[in-house]
């Protein structure tokens, strides 16, 4: 490994606790726009664990709290099946609504189980990012491994929709070495396994300009999904989303910033849910100075802007 490559992965490991400081770069989005939000629709369903698949245990995150060992649970398949059976449906036609675009962050078997999706997505003009091959994390994986399982990833969108990703986010944890395998693969722009801002930075290692387009948590719909979660009506998750809005909003007259909003088709796509989506979209249109934007308008708009 380079002398690069080692910097870029200890990136990775160390809090960079100072970042922009006080005096954050101006982000300058278009239209004098005071908020980039970024609307990112998770497509799972289709590639999560479960033993009737032939997996050694079955996914553990969704709505039940009881936990199936070594048996199939078709009760968690269903829970996910829902999402694209439905869910997607009815979040589109809010986005439709809106005149909104979004990030597809795909992972690449559920869009092989359900390719009608990237299909519909491609003729609305939504950015087709990855999300890995699995609902599955590169932790425990080999540097071997993650690197196969990148490019697994990649062919895989490729194959179904004929769009090569420019956009990684993984299912966290990451490991030390994945910024540096997505970078070596050679076709991102940008990845958005970072969680510490409310704006994009650039890494330069050698002559790649690479992206982090930071992700969010707080501000994203799995808050609503278990019976212990916060956010227990559609209200609870509107109001969250847009206090964090407005003021990101206030601080945009001077220093304009951006806000991820994370949304899963089985559970936003609820219907005592999906309200919560209209009230925050309605909110923002309504305030204005706002810029819904793929993660890759994003990343390329950033990277323009450090030119200049």
């Amino acid at each position: 490994m380079n002398s690069e490559a080692k910097a870029l992965d200890t990136s990775m490991a160390d809090q960079d606790l100072y970042g922009y400081g006080p005096n954050p770069p101006h982000a300058k989005w278009p239209n004098g726009a005071r908020v980039a939000v970024s609307l990112v629709l998770n497509i799972e369903e289709g590639s999560e664990f479960a033993i009737s698949k032939g997996d050694t245990h079955n996914e553990r995150v969704y709505d039940m709290t009881q936990e199936p060992l070594d048996i199939p649970d078709p009760a968690m398949e269903s829970h996910f099946a829902y999402g694209a059976r439905a869910g997607y449906w009815r979040v589109l036609r809010v986005l439709d609504k809106y005149g909104v675009t979004c990030t597809l962050n795909l992972c690449g078997q559920a869009l092989e189980k359900t390719p009608w999706v990237g299909e519909d997505g491609l003729k609305r003009g939504f950015e087709i990012g990855c999300h890995g091959y699995r609902w599955d994390t590169p932790a425990g994986k080999n540097e071997d491994e993650e690197r196969s399982w990148i490019q697994q990833s990649v062919e895989s969108i490729r194959r179904v929709t004929g769009v090569r990703p420019v956009g990684w986010h993984s299912r966290a944890p990451y490991t030390l070495a994945t910024r540096r395998l997505l970078i070596e693969e050679g076709g991102f722009i940008y990845d958005s396994d970072l969680y510490d801002d409310d704006l994009p930075r650039i890494l330069n290692v050698g002559d790649r300009r690479h992206v982090v387009v930071p992700y969010s948590l707080d501000t994203n719909d799995m808050r609503c999904q278990r019976p212990e979660s916060p956010f227990v009506r559609a209200k609870d998750f509107a109001d969250y989303v847009n206090d964090g809005f407005d003021w990101l909003w206030e601080e945009g007259e001077t220093s304009p910033k951006m806000m991820t909003i994370g949304l899963h088709t089985r559970i936003i796509g609820r219907p005592a849910r999906i309200n919560g989506l209209e009230a925050v979209l309605r909110h923002m249109t309504e305030k204005g100075k706002v810029w819904f934007a793929t993660r890759e308008q994003i990343a390329r708009h950033w990277l323009h802007l450090s030119k200049a």
